[in-house]
């Protein structure tokens, strides 16, 4: 596929006045001081996942409303861990995939890191599995995830996954093997969207790597993006000719140009110039708007994948300057 968004150099300049509700972070205090009022009820059942390098538990906690979100939390094997708090890595899952099986994702346990690996509520029946249900009904809709509940905030689909999202690092850094003051968040795609969102919502994320984000820049996203996920909203909007503004105001209230304006914690962005699913210059537009310290890794002839298990190697060294060498 050919570059078809912005060259390079114009992307190094693209920082979009993208505006944001009045009430935007009094919608979120309010959610997040509701869901706090429910205790975690964390639960870990250890797992056998034939892996000798890394002991997992099966994790249940209680997400927005109450409802129940699966994760996975992988240590490395104490054979090869020290006696002190780890450092810890909260990972969140791309469009429709899910937690996986125990052995799928531990690279940053295997690496010495704790790792909780945290699925999508109603997702996870794409890419990989997922144990997570959302009970909470919905609208009309387009088929997928990013238009459920769309004509309200209250009601759209990601503020529940959000507030589940900072349970889940509520729980890795209340973890007592985990030091909580090194506690990062990342995510490629849609988990990428997500950490960029923990980091701004939550306290206590001392650094973020946002992998090719999804749900950032909305307004461009839906008018350049060829394909899913985010044509469900043009086909919504389609459909719904009278309902545009009401729409992006919505999205607005979720949107990783707009939350990340409050983020302080080191990031490391990646972006891919062919990307089709999230145009390089929305992820531009959530790299420039981040409040943090700030990287950005490009790789200019790749498409969704990002720079795969290039930018993983780029990761583990930056990490490891963030959060401090594992405590093994």
């Amino acid at each position: 596929m050919p570059q078809a968004d912005l060259p390079l150099e114009d992307l190094r300049r693209y920082h979009p006045d993208l505006p944001a509700p009045d009430d935007l972070w009094d919608f979120w205090a309010a959610t997040l001081a509701e869901a706090g009022e429910r205790p975690l009820d964390v639960s870990c059942t250890p797992v056998d996942s034939g892996l000798v390098t890394v002991e997992t538990q099966d994790v249940s906690f209680a997400g927005f409303g109450g409802d129940p979100v699966r994760a996975w939390l992988h240590l490395p094997a104490r054979a090869v861990r020290g006696d002190g708090p780890l450092p810890g890595v909260v990972q969140f899952q791309g469009y429709n995939g899910g937690r996986g099986l125990p052995h799928e994702h531990v690279l940053w346990a295997s690496a010495g890191f704790a790792q909780l690996v945290v699925d999508t509520r109603g997702q996870g029946s794409g890419w990989t599995v997922g144990d997570t249900g959302d009970p909470v009904g919905s609208a009309a809709a387009q088929p997928g995830f990013l238009t459920r509940g769309v004509l309200s905030p209250q009601d759209y689909y990601y503020r529940r996954v959000y507030t589940d999202a900072t349970r889940a690092l509520e729980v890795l850094r209340s973890h007592p093997g985990v030091d909580g003051d090194r506690v990062a968040v990342t995510g490629a795609s849609q988990g990428g969207g997500i950490a960029l969102a923990v980091s701004a919502l939550a306290p206590g994320v001392r650094a973020v790597m946002p992998d090719v984000p999804f749900l950032c820049d909305f307004p461009r996203a839906t008018r350049t993006a060829p394909g899913d996920p985010y044509g469900e909203v043009v086909r919504y909007l389609r459909a719904h000719r009278d309902q545009v503004d009401r729409v992006f105001r919505t999205l607005a209230y979720f949107d990783g140009a707009v939350l990340g304006r409050r983020s302080s914690a080191p990031a490391l962005f990646s972006v891919a110039l062919m990307d089709e699913t999230c145009p390089p210059s929305t992820v531009f537009a959530a790299y420039h708007a981040y409040g943090g310290p700030k990287e950005i890794e490009v790789y200019p002839f790749d498409d969704h994948e990002g720079g795969e298990a290039h930018h993983q190697r780029a990761q583990l060294a930056w990490l490891r300057g963030r959060l401090g060498e594992r405590d093994v």
